[in-house]
């Protein structure tokens, strides 16, 4: 049973107060702020965990797939929010990409690949417009940028490295712990969404 110490520690997470990432308040715009910003706050930790457990749950070519096509989105997602663009309702959608993402991990879905990959990208384009409209045009774009789609990748990478430990858990047990990390991740959303 490797997976149960994983379970506490997401419990944690619905008592945590929400640490929303977008304070607008930034001392300077470098890797290090940008490589921050995703793990300061909860609503863009927990989506980009999300994304990790649905690859794992879907397995195969969606382990590389699904989160490089969150990463991508993302980043062309900062470079609209940098270029000035707008985008309505940027940051209800970042808190409902938290329970959108999760549920079908959830529930156990399932869906194909390429639905996947489409699926979270539209949610990436609203975490990244917030990442890059908040960075000032005399900022440093590419660093910044640099720092927090390394992070993501790396949330990814959690959530991944969760889905498949569930996955490798007691026999017949595996798919039932991968679909309650899910489901602790869409309670923990639907906190931040009423919060």
């Amino acid at each position: 049973m490797r997976w149960k110490p994983v379970l506490p520690g997401l419990a944690l997470l619905m008592v945590a107060a929400p640490a929303y990432a977008h304070t607008g308040v930034h001392l300077h715009f470098s890797f290090e702020s940008g490589f921050l910003h995703p793990i300061m706050g909860l609503d863009h930790l927990l989506a980009m965990f999300a994304v990790g457990l649905l690859a794992a749950q879907l397995g195969g070519r969606a382990i590389w797939l699904v989160p490089g096509a969150f990463v991508g989105t993302m980043i062309l997602g900062a470079l609209l929010g940098f270029s000035g663009a707008a985008i309505p309702g940027v940051e209800p959608v970042i808190v409902l990409s938290v329970i959108a993402i999760a549920l079908p991990v959830a529930f156990a879905l399932g869906m194909p690949v390429a639905l996947a990959m489409v699926y979270v990208g539209l949610f990436a384009i609203f975490h990244g417009f917030a990442h890059g409209a908040e960075l000032p045009s005399d900022g440093q774009a590419l660093p910044y940028i640099a720092g927090f789609a390394l992070a993501t990748a790396l949330l990814h990478a959690a959530g991944l490295a969760v889905g498949l430990a569930c996955g490798r858990s007691v026999a017949g047990s595996g798919a039932l712990a991968l679909r309650a990390a899910g489901g602790l991740v869409v309670l923990v959303g639907l906190s931040l969404a009423v919060a």
